[in-house]
């Protein structure tokens, strides 16, 4: 009897975790489509203002993508949240977002590609990843659900343009426990606790 229940309970779990995976769907491809709009446009115009509601995502929106933390990095939304999760997870949100800003300036500007994903996977095929969690050879699956959320959360607001940069335009980053050389050859703009931020002396993002 007992391992009957349990199988009956198990099976109640997988049809309701099917249900729900159903359910999300079209919340995730209406995300997925508004991200694909927005990151086409921030690439085209990065001073521009924040997304009107009817374009910008939802916060319910942006967590019905890649809700296990596995999918792979094909979509706006995955590839900057999972970004801002690996690179600042569990520090302050300040890092995260910063992180979040980096990617959106890089965006369309010159030297550096059109597309989120595109701009996170850069100089992989040459081992020079940007972002080195993307170059490290570990999983890249998620492993805290409510950090990642929050990744999620962030990611969909640096998107809709409603972030305040507070990295100043800033290019590029590092751990403040480590000393790039090539630091020296670009104008600090920002710091946070965890991170230093830079773009090319006597010029901005765009």
């Amino acid at each position: 009897m007992q391992l009957n229940g349990l199988l009956c309970c198990l099976a109640l779990t997988l049809l309701t975790g099917a249900a729900l995976a159903t359910d999300q769907a079209p919340i995730k491809e209406k995300a997925e489509a508004k991200a694909e709009v927005l990151e086409e446009k921030a690439a085209d115009k990065p001073d521009a203002p924040p997304a009107p509601k009817s374009e910008a995502i939802t916060p319910t929106e942006a967590q019905a993508v890649d809700p296990a933390g596995a999918a792979p990095l094909d979509d706006p939304i995955t590839c900057l949240a999972r970004s801002i999760y690996w690179e600042a997870k569990g520090k302050d949100n300040a890092d995260m977002e910063g992180v979040a800003s980096v990617v959106m300036n890089r965006l369309g500007h010159d030297g550096f590609p059109g597309t989120v994903c595109e701009v996170v996977k850069q100089g992989s095929e040459t081992k020079s990843c940007q972002f080195s969690w993307w170059c490290d050879g570990r999983p890249d699956q998620v492993k805290e659900d409510a950090e990642y959320a929050l990744a999620k959360e962030i990611a969909g607001k640096a998107l809709n343009r409603q972030l305040t940069d507070r990295t100043h335009g800033a290019l590029y980053f590092h751990d403040r426990n480590v000393h790039p050389s090539w630091a020296k050859e670009y104008t600090k703009t920002a710091e946070t606790k965890k991170f230093l931020f830079y773009k090319p002396a006597g010029g901005g993002a765009r």
